[in-house]
């Protein structure tokens, strides 16, 4: 049970984040190659977990388009070692556009493993994913999917979202999403709260208040039940997650931003 908790927190972070906003998209000012996130997660009185998010510190190229390598991590600490949680989720983002090229997934939750690759063709709108095996050495499973033209992964909408200016919107605006995650399209919403100040191991910020309207799960509680907060700055980094549960609460807090395009 602890284990699916701590695993619903982390993909509920990034799975609400996965959108494509409907608003003009802007000039990325926002992060760079090299920038490291890191973040604690606690259940209760305890540290559950350590998540990451990692840009790689050099631009690398897919069919010749220059792209972000980017990996989000996530692993359990201390007592819930007992429950383990080794994922990444990773993505290849277009430097320019601010699309995925490719996206994949290294899962490892007890004895259970999924390692998968997606292939975005946005002009064509489809998806081909790859399934490989326990040693990832070999594809057992190919399949393609019809999608909508630049549509985010779940790692990808996020930076997207970070290179969007959230001060044209008021509180209770909705934001569109849009994302292709598990082998299907969600489309979901994303209310705008307004601004609030908010204390951090990384210092004190004012901050962008966001809430997804999730779907229904078991997990979670009370008609919105989870809540992001973004810096209101150049760099729009997330800082803080609460996730309330149907017993007690999950919170990923940030505790070092390294490699910040804008000091």
């Amino acid at each position: 049970m602890k284990k699916q908790l701590l695993k619903s927190v982390i993909v509920a972070f990034f799975y609400c984040m996965a959108i494509h906003p409907g608003f003009a998209q802007q000039k990325n000012t926002a992060f760079k190659s090299g920038e490291e996130l890191t973040f604690k997660v606690s259940y209760s009185f305890f540290d559950a977990a350590e998540a990451k998010m990692k840009i790689n510190p050099y631009v690398t190229k897919i069919n010749e388009r220059p792209v972000y390598k980017i990996d989000v991590t996530g692993s359990t600490l201390g007592l819930f070692k007992l429950f383990k949680v080794n994922d990444t989720w990773g993505s290849y983002l277009d430097t320019t556009k601010m699309i995925p090229l490719q996206s994949y997934r290294f899962i490892e939750e007890g004895k259970y493993r999924k390692n998968e690759r997606v292939v975005f063709d946005h002009d064509k709108g489809k998806a081909l994913v790859r399934l490989y095996d326990r040693e990832d050495d070999q594809i057992i499973d190919t399949k393609d999917y019809t999608i909508p033209k630049n549509v985010q992964d779940i790692v990808s909408g996020f930076y997207l979202l970070r290179t969007m200016d959230l001060t044209k919107h008021k509180k209770g605006d909705v934001i569109s999403i849009t994302g292709f995650f598990d082998k299907e399209i969600y489309n979901l919403k994303l209310i705008y709260e307004g601004k609030e100040k908010l204390s951090t191991e990384v210092g004190d910020y004012e901050t962008f208040k966001l809430t997804p309207i999730m779907p229904s799960n078991k997990l979670f509680r009370g008609k919105h039940p989870v809540t992001v907060w973004v810096s209101d700055d150049q760099n729009k980094i997330p800082l803080k997650i609460k996730a309330k549960l149907m017993v007690g609460a999950l919170n990923m807090d940030i505790t070092k931003a390294e490699g910040l395009r804008n000091n």
